[in-house]
């Protein structure tokens, strides 16, 4: 059976980082992990092909060859979904849905000829069973929540690793805490999922084999949800780096409870984390308490920020405003803490009520939902009735995120960072794409762009700090001409 597995294309959004791919020669940031997991879960007589829409076009000749075709979104990426499967559709293909996007709101898909709700892993031998047979059925539900640890290995062999920002691995599923916005708990569950030491080992080994030599995402939507196996799987990667002479870095999305743990936080510099992911979400200890955010109440939130630094570590984080909560001061305390604390990269979208929320279900209670969540932060559009004036929160939304990327706040935010920031001494490899990257940036934004006072003065002083204070400042110069293209869209 021949099988292409479609990955939607996906708009312009804060971390889909298209304005950073011309300067290191790359068409997309993240490889769809997902579908090349489920690709490995397939017969090995099946003959598969995949197609990134974010890094390449989708030729009919493709569609021609494919007896099925599998489509997996996100909520960002329905558009995009839609016209892929009205295009295969009308083109006599048959069409499997799947991901998270069908997973909590299946409802809205009655298009595609199956769709998979759930984790693949339970249910995927009777789609297996019935697309040889002829008899598909509308719907597969996996029921519960699979053993990681039968996750087989992605396939690798499948994507084109020199079209990618970075690469995507996944060690866990599941978050222990409960935010009320958050559907990952509706998707994976509240006891996180973790595999084994050696499982992720094996995927490591997969991927640089394939050739990849540089940064690696953990995917997992908090790396630190059983701490006591983190600390296996980074002792592993420690390993791992030694055995293999790996200089790959990694990235990952953890609770800021994470400093409470310093042998924690020493051993993810010790594996090479360079950044990480972290829901701070606002400094109004109200916003928190109504969110459930239980892990950031009652504690100083830039201080963690800049005990994460010091270690070597950048936090990049994100921010919502929108709370019943929020009053019109909210803007400017957002962006005094974000100043303040040295967040460079800060993700500030508006509150939205995704399917399968406790938010959803509370504000559907109370007869405020007014549609459906597109799922992009840049629209500025609101899926239900805020307490604080509509009008007020989106331009006070868009000024916010406008003002935190002029080139003035911006650059003065990566000197506030860089003040704290003490590199480590576990270094990674640098590129071809890096050195790219350093060129283009002295062209772009050296030259070319309002704010290269700023850029120059940033750069000899990074210099004058070392190598690696260099290339962390090239790399943040480069991700905020993204945020500024980003922010002047809003």
């Amino acid at each position: 059976m021949n099988v292409l597995l479609i990955y939607p294309h996906c708009p312009d959004t804060f971390w889909n980082f298209a304005h950073i791919l011309r300067f290191v020669g790359k068409n997309a940031a993240f490889p769809p992990l997902g579908l090349l997991t489920v690709a490995a879960m397939l017969p090995k007589e099946w003959t598969l092909r995949l197609i990134d829409l974010n890094a390449r076009r989708l030729d009919d000749e493709e569609l021609a060859w494919a007896d099925v075709v599998f489509v997996s979104p996100m909520i960002v990426q329905e558009a995009s979904a839609r016209q892929v499967i009205d295009h295969a559709q009308r083109m006599g293909k048959t069409v499997v849905l799947g991901g998270p996007l069908v997973t909590t709101a299946a409802e809205r898909f009655p298009e595609p000829d199956a769709c998979v709700i759930g984790e693949a892993e339970d249910c995927i031998g009777d789609l297996v069973a019935d697309l040889e047979a002829g008899t598909l059925q509308p719907v597969y539900r996996a029921e519960g929540r699979p053993d990681i640890s039968r996750t087989p290995i992605p396939r690798w062999d499948l994507f084109d690793h020199l079209a990618y920002l970075v690469v995507a691995v996944q060690c866990s599923r599941g978050c222990s805490f409960d935010c009320e916005f958050c559907d990952i708990t509706a998707i994976y569950g509240r006891v996180p999922r973790v595999k084994a030491p050696e499982q992720l080992v094996a995927e490591l080994d997969a991927v640089l084999a394939r050739g990849w030599r540089g940064s690696i995402v953990i995917v997992d939507d908090n790396f630190i949800g059983n701490r006591a196996k983190a600390k296996r799987v980074l002792r592993a990667i420690i390993d791992w780096r030694a055995a293999r002479h790996a200089r790959n870095t990694f990235i990952m999305e953890a609770s800021i409870n994470l400093v409470d743990d310093p042998e924690l936080l020493s051993l993810m510099v010790e594996a090479g984390f360079k950044q990480f992911f972290i829901g701070i979400e606002t400094p109004s200890e109200d916003g928190l308490k109504e969110c459930r955010k239980v892990q950031n109440s009652n504690r100083d939130l830039a201080e963690a920020v800049r005990t994460i630094h010091r270690a070597g570590i950048e936090v990049m984080a994100g921010f919502i405003v929108g709370f019943d909560a929020d009053r019109p001061e909210i803007f400017a305390a957002q962006k005094r803490f974000i100043q303040e604390a040295g967040v460079v990269t800060a993700m500030v979208g508006l509150l939205t009520a995704l399917p399968g929320t406790r938010l959803f279900s509370r504000l559907s209670v109370e007869g405020r939902l007014i549609g459906q969540s597109t799922g992009n932060n840049l629209d500025a559009t609101l899926n239900f009735e805020p307490v604080l004036d509509r009008g007020l929160l989106i331009d006070g939304y868009r000024a916010l995120v406008k003002e935190l990327y002029s080139p003035n706040r911006y650059y003065r935010r990566i000197q506030a960072f860089l003040r704290s920031y003490q590199p480590s001494m576990v270094a990674g490899r640098v590129t071809k794409s890096d050195l790219r990257a350093f060129v283009s940036s002295l062209r772009q934004l050296g030259v070319a762009q309002p704010g290269r006072r700023h850029y120059w003065r940033l750069i000899i002083g990074a210099i004058l700090r070392g190598p690696q204070a260099l290339s962390q400042a090239v790399e943040l110069a480069i991700r905020g001409y993204h945020f500024r293209m980003i922010a002047e869209a809003i």
